[in-house]
C-alpha cells in the first residue's frame, strides 16, 4: 500500500513508519518537526520519502495515497494549556485530512486519546460519556466528532485509536512531553530522583509502543468507521512503576514525592480492551516489565 504517515518523525509515528517499511509498504513521512526528529527514522530514512510540512498541508502534496495514518496531532495536554489556539489548529488540520480522504476515497487511522475518559471511573469503555475537562480533550473529542460526521455524510472510513499511556523508543525529541516512564528513566540514569506528584498511588495503563503499532496495522484493515481503546487492560501505581525501573537499572534511587497542584489531574486510567479484541483482534502482548527492559536497552 501507498501510505502517508503524519507526524512520522515523532515518537509513535516513527515506530509506525519503521513497521510499515518492514512490511513492504511505500511510505511518505509528513512532519513539521514540532516534537519529531529525523534521527527517529534513521534506520529507514533511505527507504521513505520525507516531507517537512504540517499535516494540514496535505492538499499541497498532489499525490494519492491508499491510506493515511494520522499521528501528527499536538500530543500533550500542557501544550494546549500553554497555547489554547492549538485546539483550533489540531481540528483545522484534521479537517484538511478528512477533505483529502473524501476526495480521494482514502482510508484513515488516527490517534485519539484516553484523556477523553477524564471524569469517568475505570475500567474505561468506548461508550462512556465524554466529559471535556481541558483544551486537549476538546481537540481530540472534536476530531472524533468530525470523523463521525464525515463517515455519515461522505462514507469516509476512519478508525480512531484511543491511546492510553504509551512509552517506548524514540521519545528523546519529545523532551518534557515524553511519557512518565521515559522521563523517570532519564532522571534515574542521570543519578537524580524522579519526582512523583501526590502519594504515588495514582495508576496508569502503560502500553508499549510496539503494541500500539500493531493496533494501527490491524485498524488499517478494518472496513468500518469506529473508535477503539489501545491499552493493556492492566494498571500499575506510579510508585510501583518506579520500583520496576529501579530494579531493572539495579539502582538504589528512590522517588521524591511532592504535592500535586494540577487541576483536573487524572488519578486512574485503565482500558477495557474487549471491543478492540473482538472487532480488531487486538491484544497487547508486551508486559510492563518486558517493555521497561526493552526501553532501557534502546537508550
Amino acid at each position: 500500500m501507498k501510505i502517508l504517515v503524519t507526524g512520522a518523525l515523532g515518537f509513535i509515528g516513527s515506530n509506525i513508519t519503521e513497521r510499515l517499511v518492514k512490511d513492504g509498504h511505500e511510505v511518505t513521512a509528513l512532519d513539521n518537526l514540532h516534537t519529531g526528529s529525523e534521527e527517529n527514522v534513521s534506520s529507514v530514512k533511505n527507504k521513505i520519502k520525507i516531507i517537512k510540512a504540517s499535516a494540514g498541508d496535505i492538499a499541497k502534496l498532489d499525490e494519492r495515497f491508499d491510506a493515511i495514518i494520522h499521528q501528527g496531532v499536538y500530543s500533550s495536554s500542557p501544550m494546549y494549556k500553554d497555547n489554547p489556539h492549538l485546539t483550533a489548529k489540531a481540528i483545522d488540520e484534521w479537517i484538511s485530512i478528512l477533505e483529502y480522504a473524501r476526495k480521494n476515497s482514502t482510508k484513515i487511522v488516527f490517534a485519539s486519546s484516553s484523556s477523553l475518559y477524564n471524569g469517568n471511573n475505570p475500567p474505561h469503555k468506548e461508550d462512556m460519556p465524554i466529559l471535556v475537562k481541558d483544551y486537549y480533550t476538546e481537540a481530540r473529542y472534536a476530531m472524533e466528532r468530525m470523523a463521525k460526521l464525515y463517515s455519515d455524510l461522505y462514507g469516509v472510513q476512519s478508525v480512531g485509536l484511543r491511546y492510553f499511556s504509551v512509552y517506548g523508543p524514540h521519545e528523546k525529541s519529545k523532551g518534557k512531553y515524553a511519557n512518565l516512564i521515559t522521563q523517570f528513566l532519564w532522571e534515574m540514569k542521570a543519578g537524580r530522583q524522579p519526582v512523583i506528584l501526590g502519594d504515588g498511588k495514582q495508576t496508569r495503563d502503560f502500553v508499549y509502543v510496539d503494541d500500539v503499532v500493531e493496533a494501527n496495522m490491524l485498524a488499517l484493515n478494518y472496513k468500518k468507521h469506529d473508535f477503539f481503546n489501545v491499552g493493556t487492560g492492566k494498571s500499575v501505581t506510579i510508585t510501583d512503576m518506579v520500583s520496576i525501573l529501579a530494579k531493572k537499572l539495579n539502582s538504589p534511587i528512590k522517588p521524591k514525592y511532592e504535592p500535586n497542584r494540577i487541576k483536573n489531574y487524572v488519578q486512574h486510567t485503565l482500558a477495557d480492551t474487549s471491543k478492540a479484541a473482538s472487532l480488531l483482534g487486538f491484544r497487547a502482548k508486551v508486559s510492563l516489565e518486558d517493555g521497561i527492559s526493552r526501553l532501557i536497552k534502546s537508550y
